[in-house]
């Protein structure tokens, strides 16, 4: 059975931008709450430079991650956008020479752009942020062996991390100047990596 290859990282940026129509704007709505109401949009930006981005000429994986990662740079500069691109680049470091990854693998390569980002942006676990997101992706694609184990227990782990950190309070950025107003709201960057990681996983 096949695991993750070139294709299988092209194959989910088509699904993203597929899917980006629809979100945008709702993105938008949640990023009002608490930021810059922009999130959507930096994300469409991001996505379509992506999608544009020719993947089949990549060496290898890692190669690609790294030709996303510079796609991401050259559509936004916003903090989001470039912590995306730093666990972009932490991936294609990971990748770097391989042809085909285990979804054994895919644990501790999330967990090594999650990781890369905390050091980046200076956000901590708790926080409420995609950081938490990602973590919860993480734990739960640990002793996966199958694209399809892996696309369940991600769009099962991204919903249940968005639900449990709905009711508390964002502890970063300016939304905690207003913890009355992100309680109950869902984090912008949370609320993308769910709908995206559906999209991904052909939900």
């Amino acid at each position: 059975m096949a695991g993750i290859e070139i294709g299988t990282v092209a194959a989910a940026v088509a699904r993203a931008k597929a899917v980006m129509a629809g979100l945008e704007q709702d993105l938008n709505e949640a990023d009002s709450r608490l930021g810059d109401g922009d999130t959507g949009s930096m994300l469409a930006r991001v996505i379509d430079r992506m999608a544009d981005t020719d993947l089949g000429s990549a060496a290898d994986v890692g190669a690609a991650f790294g030709l996303l990662a510079r796609a991401t740079l050259s559509a936004t500069g916003s903090s989001l956008g470039t912590l995306v691109a730093t666990g972009l680049m932490d991936l294609a470091k990971r990748c770097k020479g391989r042809d085909d990854l285990n979804w054994s693998e895919l644990s501790v390569l999330i967990a090594g752009a999650r990781d890369a980002m905390i050091a980046r942006g200076g956000a901590a676990l708790g926080d409420k942020t995609v950081l938490d997101g990602l973590d919860a992706l993480a734990r739960a694609t640990d002793g996966v062996t199958s694209g399809e184990a892996a696309a369940a227990a991600a769009v099962e782990a991204a919903a249940s991390a968005l639900d449990r950190f709905r009711g508390q309070p964002c502890r970063i950025g300016r939304a905690r100047l207003f913890p009355e107003a992100s309680t109950g709201a869902d984090d912008p960057g949370m609320l993308a990596l769910a709908r995206l990681v559906n999209a991904a996983a052909g939900r």
